[in-house]
């Protein structure tokens, strides 16, 4: 059985944590301020003592040890409104008279210094007693001076003062209460506001999310907004691809469908070639939009261990060509990750190293690095290269099935359009020697909204 079940709410878990803590702390400051309150009283009222025991010695001693000649009776509890005891072989003075038992007993005692008494059953005489003793000489009379407090009298005040504290401090977590109340709501507004705003959203009022956030709402509005763009931007190229397919597939099923409804006529080997190349280019065609309806784009979370998956895509180009060589060229650490989604990055270096196998006559090199907010990818051949005329139309857009380039091109299209998404740049170049350098550059900070 759960004794205590999380709240579901953010205002929920702020009232949870934060009034319990205020007034723990409010308690836990009331019992210091009675510590401290009983320590500060004791303190004072043993020093006021000290100070009274010096002035008692000072008169005494300039009266010469006469003690008829000090104003006695009830003089000095009225000034000093202590106690106190004067004690001479001669003579010996106590104010007032109920505290004379306790006052004797400490005149007896013979210890110095600050004294408690507690407990004592005497008529007249407070059950809880401060004293301070002093005995000097003055020439050869000893003499002890005794002054005194009933700390219960003191001690009832402090707690009149202690109960008046309690008041107040159940009145301060009252407005504590109001306050963090009021506090949660206000900073829990721009969540209401949010919440209206996607409720607008998703009835079709708005297409975008408009509202001001407080700093730590603005990364998530941020997302929200960057993921209707991406959507929006997903489902436009999804109606470009659907309509660049239909297009591209209907003359070539209407040639076909005209031929089959020929019935006049057979089908010559000419002319099943050439249907069969109409499929072909058909299969292209859509084996092309697949590959392009598999690109995700950046995306936030997504990244790849770019050493792990080109030394995987050497290892297989390899094998499909033996008798070339696939070097890797990188000064990469081994646990780095580039914010690049799997997939995507595997089509760059797949179809970059694969052209450059299909078309270099020993040595391919991939090189890695990442310098300056830069990723870059470098795919180096030594084949026949491209002319300098031709090298400006690998990677167009819009090129479909005829978009291969004698000696380099197939896939690049594809390239280039998953560098752009990530807001990158695909650059062809004549290498040193011989052969075709395809270089890839692109910003470490990649925003969703450039897919």
């Amino acid at each position: 059985m759960t004794l205590f079940r999380k709240p579901t709410s953010v205002k929920g878990t702020l009232l949870v944590l934060l009034l319990p803590a205020g007034i723990a702390l409010m308690g836990l400051a009331w019992l210091v301020h009675g510590l401290l309150l009983d320590r500060m009283s004791r303190e004072f009222v043993e020093t006021r003592l000290k100070d009274e025991v010096a002035f008692l010695e000072h008169q005494i001693r300039d009266s010469g040890g006469k003690l008829d000649s000090l104003q006695t009776g009830d003089y000095f509890q009225e000034v000093f409104h202590h106690a106190f005891a004067i004690h001479a072989p001669s003579k010996t003075i106590l104010s007032p008279d109920s505290w004379g038992p306790v006052l004797r007993s400490m005149i007896e005692s013979g210890q110095d210094g600050t004294l408690r008494v507690q407990g004592l059953e005497s008529a007249g005489a407070p059950e809880d007693i401060l004293a301070y003793r002093k005995t000097f000489r003055l020439g050869e009379t000893p003499i002890v001076v005794i002054v005194s407090e009933d700390l219960g009298a003191l001690k009832r005040s402090q707690a009149e003062l202690h109960a008046w504290t309690a008041i107040v401090s159940v009145l301060l977590i009252l407005l504590l209460v109001a306050v963090i109340w009021f506090g949660i709501n206000l900073s829990m507004r721009p969540v209401v506001e949010l919440k209206a705003t996607l409720k607008r959203l998703q009835d079709g009022e708005v297409s975008r999310i408009h509202v001001q956030a407080p700093e730590e709402f603005r990364p998530l509005v941020q997302q929200l907004n960057q993921l209707l763009d991406s959507l929006d931007q997903r489902l436009e190229r999804s109606r470009d691809a659907l309509a660049n397919l239909s297009h591209s597939v209907k003359t070539p099923i209407a040639a076909v469908r005209q031929v089959l409804e020929d019935t006049s006529r057979p089908l010559p080997n000419e002319l099943r070639l050439q249907m069969t190349a109409r499929l072909n280019d058909i299969d292209k065609q859509l084996e092309a939009e697949m590959r392009r309806s598999r690109f995700a784009g950046p995306q936030v979370g997504k990244s790849a261990y770019p050493l792990k998956q080109a030394r995987d895509l050497l290892w297989m180009l390899g094998r499909l060509y033996p008798e070339k060589s696939f070097e890797l060229s990188s000064s990469l650490p081994e646990d780095v990750r580039w914010p690049i989604e799997e997939h995507d990055l595997n089509e760059i270096m797949g179809n970059l190293l694969d052209n450059a196998g299909k078309w270099s006559e020993r040595c391919v090199e991939l090189s890695l690095a990442q310098h300056s907010g830069t990723l870059h990818i470098g795919v180096i051949d030594d084949g026949p290269g491209v002319a300098d005329a031709e090298i400006g139309k690998l990677g167009q857009r819009g090129l479909r099935l005829d978009e291969q380039t004698p000696g380099h091109g197939l896939g690049l299209a594809i390239v280039r359009e998953i560098v752009e998404r990530y807001g990158g740049t695909l650059h062809f170049t004549a290498a040193k020697k011989s052969g075709l350098c395809a270089t890839i550059d692109i910003p470490t900070e990649i925003s969703v909204a450039n897919q």
